[in-house]
């Protein structure tokens, strides 16, 4: 009698397996096997999660059908060739590459993500493989309830992180394979367009790296930096070839000749240079403007050149012989970017005067301006047949204009900071932005697909605070207005008006009935949650109100200032009753004991302090943030204070001795907000660094994360701890449901 002998699945038979599995099913004609493996998340999560492999060897499994079938008709006419499936498996490829910066860092993220992206999608398919995504967990996570993140077939395509500081310009190579990206970290990135992937680091620079340009073989890359030199590098092996000295002040632009002999380079101190690429010779110098130079083009033909300046104007020289030949006014604040049409005949221009300038190079004209942005305006591209515009602001946003008739067409939301630069890829369909934010953005110009995810507010999110019963929640923004939402069903209730400038903070009465905010315009209003209707308003504070809390028997409420005080009001007169000063800096939160005794504040004077609320006393003060402490929570038994810090710390803290317990570290940003659960067990914090972290008090353990798309502002739990909201700072509202905890706390 033969034994059956099972195959071992050694790691050299996995390996293979998953490198050649869907290649071979593409190969042999079983497209439907290949369609059901890319769509089962344990293939995915398999694939993802073996070493050697990761999130961009399976992106690229989805285009293996393109690939293999190069024929169009071919791909029709095969009788396995389903075009809904093959959509299907474009939205999950798009989700992965939508996280695929996320997963890199944190495999962990998968589940998260892909429930984050894809739930507003009814289709059978991807449905399935969401419960597969719920079905697999069986360790502690937070599980998206709605659609809470960028979802795949809108404009956003990929983010590029890796930088540690601002970026400040991105550069396309000629073949549009590859772009290069400078930064406040004081290096240069080189990176894959198609994967995403960081190709090379180039260092050198000793201060920030403020732009850059690569030449037309894409061979060699030349930085302009405020240690105010220019570095020559060659781009295959990420080695200087040469420095550039001669500027007196931060050097700020630089634009290469088209056959890479010659660059000019813009600087603070005034001037713009003419350097010898291959000599490193200075040649000439331009001068004429008064004030900072920032931005410079080269025509076409390589014999004129535009440059921008703080100085307000615009000015066309004449190349070869170094002439000012005309100077174009008009903004009403310094010019940040220029940038000029193929044909040489229009340029176009972005200003602190949050418009851009359409301009006839011949005459120095103004042919239109280009008014929608409501923040300065930093940088400008145009389209090969100058048809379109793209603009990048400190408001956050990307727009595109049609330069015909200068009226909006899209604006594009996602970064969360300042977008410092814009550049058009080849023939302009897509667009890759760099920002604050420290990160790249890839973008389709060309979708009009609508956003899915749940976007409560039109601005940043500063505040949420929860029902005593857990079925309503009340959201502050900086669009100046709050909102009430029934958590059940993730509706809108009630929208409420009547502040003038951003609002800050809010919190809510036991019995859900009224609440209260502050707002930026220095006042306090309470609001009777059934009818929206304002009852009153509190003035007193001369500053920013940064944070509110109420106590427990909804008689009093008390204010946090960024003019250094806090302030005790009768909810029922609105008159105030005391102002407690001590700190030196702004008063950015403030939590109230459980009995109404006992008040702790949080200062960007890098301390906390305890105060008697009956008398106004200051009992006693925590040091040991190492910057400005932004959030503070007190536990139900009043025993203890937990703080959050611009430092990327939490601390926990005996309230009764003032001694510092525990410090938790795990965030890489600032941390917004802080909040405790109901039985004390564990604390939920929000960070710049966009993620929600869930902790173990007692140990100080990081149980779970939850990676969003921008930087998260505030959070709050369900009096029973299980269903967690944060805001952030694209107005998103996240419901999340805190699973997996069994025998973790």
């Amino acid at each position: 009698m033969k034994t059956a002998v099972k195959r071992v699945k050694t790691p050299a038979f996995q390996r293979a397996r998953l490198s050649s599995l869907t290649d071979n099913l593409v190969k042999s004609g079983n497209l439907e096997k290949y369609y059901n493996l890319l769509a089962d998340f344990n293939f995915i999560s398999e694939k993802i999660n073996y070493p050697g492999f990761g999130v961009q060897a399976l992106i690229e499994d989805y285009d293996l059908i393109e690939k293999n079938l190069i024929d169009y008709q071919e791909l029709l006419n095969h009788p396995e060739y389903n075009p809904e499936k093959i959509e299907v498996l474009k939205l999950i490829q798009g989700a992965l590459k939508l996280s695929a910066h996320v997963i890199a860092e944190d495999k962990t993220q998968l589940p998260g993500q892909l429930l984050g992206r894809l739930l507003s999608f009814e289709i059978p398919q991807i449905q399935f493989l969401l419960q597969q995504v719920k079905n697999s967990r069986n360790l502690p996570w937070l599980r998206p309830l709605i659609p809470c993140l960028t979802h795949p077939g809108g404009a956003l395509l990929r983010t590029f992180s890796g930088h540690s500081g601002r970026v400040y310009t991105v550069a396309i190579s000629g073949d549009g394979k590859r772009v290069i990206s400078a930064s406040a970290d004081q290096t240069l990135k080189l990176w894959d367009l198609e994967t995403g992937e960081e190709i090379n680091t180039f260092s050198g620079h000793s201060l920030c790296v403020n732009t850059v340009g690569i030449s037309e073989d894409g061979q060699r890359a030349i930085s302009a930096s405020n240690d105010k030199t220019l570095k020559l590098w060659d781009v295959e092996t990420g080695s200087e070839i040469r420095t550039f000295k001669g500027h007196s002040g931060s050097v700020n632009a630089v634009v290469m000749s088209r056959d890479s002999k010659r660059f000019i380079s813009a600087s603070a101190d005034q001037t713009l240079k003419l350097w010898d690429l291959e000599t490193g010779e200075e040649i000439c110098t331009f001068k004429g403007h008064s004030g900072s130079v920032n931005a410079v083009v080269m025509s076409r033909d390589g014999k004129r050149f535009i440059s921008a300046s703080s100085d307000k104007t615009l000015k066309l020289w004449d190349l070869e012989t170094g002439e000012e030949i005309r100077t174009f006014t008009g903004h009403s604040g310094r010019v940040n970017a220029v940038a000029i049409s193929e044909d040489g005949k229009r340029v176009i221009s972005a200003s602190s005067d949050n418009t851009l300038k359409l301009w006839n190079l011949e005459t120095g004209e103004e042919i239109r301006t280009l008014t929608g942005h409501s923040d300065w305006v930093n940088a400008v591209a145009m389209s090969r047949d100058g048809k379109w515009v793209i603009s990048a602001s400190t408001d956050q946003t990307l727009k595109l204009w049609n330069a015909e008739t200068g009226s909006e067409i899209r604006t594009f939301n996602g970064h969360s900071g300042w977008v410092r630069a814009v550049a058009m890829i080849g023939d302009s369909k897509q667009v890759i932005s760099a920002s604050d934010d420290q990160t790249l953005k890839l973008w389709d110009l060309e979708t009009d697909s609508e956003i899915r995810t749940f976007n409560g507010h039109s601005s940043w999110v500063n505040a949420v605070a929860m029902s005593g019963d857990g079925k309503r929640l009340i959201s502050a923004s900086s669009d100046q207005t709050l909102k009430l939402w029934d958590l059940e069903t993730g509706s809108e209730i009630l929208t409420f008006n009547g502040h003038s400038s951003w609002v800050r903070a809010v919190a809510m009465s036991g019995d859900g009935k009224l609440a209260i905010s502050g707002s930026r315009d220095r006042t306090l209003k309470l609001w009777n949650l059934e009818t929206g209707s304002e009852i009153r308003t509190f003035t007193g504070h001369s500053e920013w109100v940064n944070a509110v809390a109420m106590s427990g028997d909804g008689k009093y409420v008390i204010s946090a200032s960024s003019d250094q005080t806090l302030k005790l009001w009768d909810l029922e007169t609105g008159s105030e009753i005391r102002t407690f000063t001590g700190h030196s800096d702004w008063v950015r939160a403030v939590a109230m004991s459980g009995d109404g005794k006992y008040v702790i504040s949080a200062s960007g004077d890098l301390t906390l302090k305890l105060w008697n609320l009956e008398t106004g006393s200051e009992i006693r003060t925590f040091t040991g943030h190492s910057s400005r402490v932004n959030a503070v929570a007190i536990s139900g038994d009043g025993k203890y204070v937990i703080s959050a810090s611009l430092d990327q710390t939490l601390k926990l803290w005996d309230l009764e001795t003032g001694s510092e317990i525990r410090t938790f570290t795990g965030h890489s940003e600032s941390i917004r907000a802080v909040v405790m659960s109901g039985d004390g067990k564990c604390v939920i914090s929000a960070s710049r660094d966009q993620t929600l972290k869930l902790w173990n008090l007692e140990t100080g353990e990081a149980i779970a994360t939850f990676n969003g798309d921008v930087s998260i502002h505030c959070c709050d739990f369900t009096p029973d701890g299980i269903t967690i909201v944060a805001g952030d700072k694209l107005g998103r509202l996240h419901f999340l449901c805190l699973e997996g905890m069994i025998d973790k706390l």
